[in-house]
């Protein structure tokens, strides 16, 4: 795949999410209005319209797919490694999805338990897979828009590669120097 290629393909997509999260909230609009989501489901705190993410994540999706763009499609990458790059996307925005549906299936099914170690389950994850991409965010965001809008998956989405970045850059880089330095040398 070229550049220009996945260029295309970014704007298609790019429509489809901003035709396909319209056509919801319209739908929503004509059958019983458009939903509002307070944080942390707590109604003492403000409520978020679903309408927001109209405008949000049509301009996310644009901005992740552009990230995307720019760490695959190097100068030096050869057809082999954006290859293999763009299968890890494809890994990582699939992890995301799956991610977000099974915290939107068990949170409509009222278990509030099973969201949350979902969420924790992350952090040791993070120490051995940069789940902090772009991808995954995407992935994670769209899979949870029907259940939450589009506003409250981004800002947790965003929390929470925030704290998996640090973990995978900064946790896990000092504990592998750790080891390299405290581990006995072979001396040959």
């Amino acid at each position: 795949m070229t550049k220009k290629t996945f260029s295309k393909l970014s704007l298609f997509f790019t429509a489809f999410i901003t035709c396909a999260i319209w056509a919801l909230l319209i739908w929503d609009h004509y059958h019983g209005g458009v939903p509002s989501h307070h944080f942390f489901a707590n109604k003492d705190l403000p409520a978020i319209s679903n309408w927001w993410g109209g405008l949000l994540l049509p301009v996310l999706t644009v901005w992740l797919l552009f990230r995307i763009q720019k760490r695959v499609f190097l100068p030096k990458n050869d057809d082999q490694e954006i290859k293999k790059q763009l299968k890890q996307v494809l890994y990582g925005c699939g992890g995301g999805l799956i991610l977000g549906l099974l915290i939107s299936f068990f949170f409509n099914l009222g278990n509030d338990d099973v969201p949350g170690y979902l969420i924790l389950s992350l952090f040791p994850l993070a120490l051995l897979l940069p789940i902090y991409r772009a991808e995954c965010l995407l992935g994670f965001v769209l899979a949870m828009t029907y259940t939450f809008g589009g506003v409250l998956p981004t800002i947790i989405g965003s929390v929470l590669i925030t704290i998996c970045f640090i973990l995978y850059r900064v946790v896990r880089e000092g504990v592998l120097w750790l080891l390299r330095k405290f581990s006995p040398s072979k001396k040959v």
